[in-house]
């Protein structure tokens, strides 16, 4: 496992990497900050998955309206998480959904807070967008980094007036 900082507007960000995939990206100080990242971990800034995801960052706090297609991701979690993450990986930029909305896409008796704390738990924001995941009736609810920091991604893209 290996890691590197980027410096954002928004806050520093932590990036891990098993040397191929991109395993975690959190701010700093978030609720669950690196906690996938191994303690052995080593900082490694010249990792080419690094390089291309700080472009990518470049580009999305730039404002371009890019996509995560081309960057390999490896979260861990469970088969439920997983499943959460990858309805997160297809919310376009630019436009939100509600954690009831994820709920009934899974199917089941799945409840909006089973899906809350799967997307809180995601280890690789802004990448894995869940700051475009909003409560009933548009309310702003629960992001790991902190509702201001969710407010700035969402007024970054276009989703909240400046």
């Amino acid at each position: 496992m290996f890691y590197t900082d980027y410096n954002s507007q928004f806050g520093r960000l932590l990036l891990a990497s098993d040397g191929k995939n991109l395993t975690g990206l959190w701010f700093e100080g978030q609720k669950y900050y690196a906690d996938t990242l191994s303690n052995t971990a080593i900082k490694k800034d010249d990792l080419p998955i690094f390089a291309q995801v700080k472009n990518w960052l470049n580009a999305y706090f730039a404002g371009e309206h890019i996509t995560i297609t081309n960057i390999p991701l490896m979260p861990q979690g469970s088969n439920f998480r997983q499943k959460v993450w990858k309805i997160l990986c297809d919310i376009p930029y630019g436009e939100v959904i509600t954690y009831g909305d994820i709920a009934k896409r899974i199917g089941g008796r799945m409840s909006a807070q089973a899906v809350g704390g799967a997307v809180s738990h995601n280890p690789i924001s802004i990448i894995i967008p869940c700051h475009r995941v909003i409560g009933a009736k548009g309310k702003l609810t629960g992001y790991a980094a902190g509702i201001s920091t969710k407010e700035k991604l969402l007024k970054l893209e276009g989703i909240i007036a400046q």
